[in-house]
């Protein structure tokens, strides 16, 4: 069996996130964070390769998105696609545009669209630009992102600015004059030298037409929202069968640990929730010598509560300590300090016995993946936005849920615990 599916994403939250929609639907969604991992999966429909490139340097980022996408295309993949976020993080060195100008060339494609667009979340396209509700990007929190601050609307000027390849816009009227119209729109604008398309999408029938549109193009990009609108057309064309059993978990006993670096608002609401019923240990980097003095204080105090229940231990903070932190150890080193930090926590709370992984924040959960030398994942099905879960094979199991720091309901961090440990809703 050839794969329909094969997807390079920029983070494991959002290639969980795309393997659970998968998987909701019955399609068999195998999931790495190796591409070389990829030869020990079995047959299946579709993969995710999901890699920590969001925010490294630009050459970098491509080359680890070239050897996953040429590991899937290797397995015969039909169409690639590249997950990013709903609210299109980058920067105007990148990654999104060289990794796509990389996709075009590896899959000997002559085009590709960009469909970061999610009406459930409110994270819409229109005439180009996007929008958290009622909010430009530009206007909304996410322009003071420590990381990828949006500070300009408009994706078609985002994304140029990232590329050498023309970029086009096939706005909101073309996705409601029918297929004909958007097809000659497409044609028009490659004359013109164009290979990239903005697509407009407000509503869920907008990604549906554009599932339709791209269903047999070679690449495709956008948030992980869209996917799901792909299956019926592949089971329409007898490309994939349903396989009800793909979407169950096993539970998994032992330690329970919440470990967070994202410093979204929505992840310092879970934090507090979870802190009415649990302790919480919040990590200074102002007040932290280094990783390794870090990670003995946080095991000294972790380790007896444990005995009683699940903790949490995090690094996220305020923007104000953020912006204290990045002036004393650079953006990057701060970032590098704190994903070191929760990285080697999840090393040393694995060999204590914690079994049970919630994660807050994308770059947050591909460093503890990494750190414990986990390489292929077995993702449930979809439960909401900006959420994964899945546990690893062997005689004891680990359990993960992975979560974007944007995302999630303000309880999550309990409920996910006691979901792994009780699959099926017993207590």
């Amino acid at each position: 069996m050839k794969p329909v599916f094969g997807v390079v994403a920029d983070d494991l939250t959002g290639g969980m996130e795309t393997a659970a929609m998968l998987v909701a639907q019955g399609v068999d969604c195998g999931f790495v964070t190796d591409p070389a991992a990829l030869a020990q999966e079995p047959e299946r429909p579709a993969y995710v390769v999901a890699q920590k490139t969001r925010v490294i340097a630009a050459d970098l980022a491509v080359a680890k998105m070239e050897a996953g996408a040429r590991a899937l295309l290797d397995r015969g993949a039909r169409q690639l696609f590249f997950k990013y976020c709903a609210t299109f993080d980058s920067t105007d060195q990148g990654n999104i545009g060289p990794v796509a100008d990389m996709l075009l060339r590896v899959a000997g494609a002559d085009r590709t669209a960009f469909c970061p667009g999610s009406p459930e979340l409110l994270r819409t396209v229109y005439s180009g630009h996007l929008f958290l509700g009622t909010q430009l990007v530009s206007e909304s929190p996410k322009r003071h992102d420590p990381l990828t601050p949006m500070t300009d609307p408009d994706l078609v000027r985002v994304l140029q600015r990232q590329s050498k390849t023309g970029v086009g816009l096939l706005h909101y009227p073309l996705l409601r004059a029918g297929a004909e119209a958007l097809e000659a729109a497409i044609a028009r604008q490659m004359a013109e030298g164009k290979q990239f398309f903005i697509i407009d999408s407000v509503t869920n029938d907008d990604l549906a037409t554009i599932a339709r549109l791209t269903r047999d193009w070679k690449v495709m990009t956008g948030n992980a929202t869209i996917v799901q609108y792909y299956p019926p057309l592949w089971k329409a064309l007898g490309l994939v069968a349903t396989d009800a059993a793909v979407t169950s978990l096993p539970p998994v006993r032992g330690g329970g640990m919440v470990l967070s670096g994202s410093c979204a608002d929505r992840t310092l609401e879970q934090l507090a929730a979870f802190e009415a019923a649990r302790p919480v240990l919040r990590l200074d980097l102002l007040s932290t010598p280094d990783a390794a003095s870090a990670i003995n204080e946080a095991m000294n105090w972790a380790l007896p509560r444990l005995n009683e229940g699940p903790v949490a231990i995090a690094t996220s903070a305020s923007p104000e300590a953020v912006r204290a932190a990045q002036d004393r150890y650079g953006r990057d080193g701060a970032a590098a300090l704190a994903e070191a930090i929760l990285g080697g926590l999840a090393l040393a709370l694995k060999q204590a016995g914690v079994r049970r992984f919630v994660v807050a924040g994308g770059e947050t959960s591909g460093s503890i993946v990494e750190h414990l030398g986990v390489k292929r994942l077995r993702v449930g099905a979809y439960g909401g936005p900006g959420i994964g879960n899945a546990v690893t094979d062997g005689v004891e199991p680990m359990g993960f849920c992975l979560k974007s720091g944007k995302l999630g309901p303000v309880d999550l961090f309990l409920s996910a615990l006691h979901s792994m440990e009780y699959p099926g809703g017993a207590a």
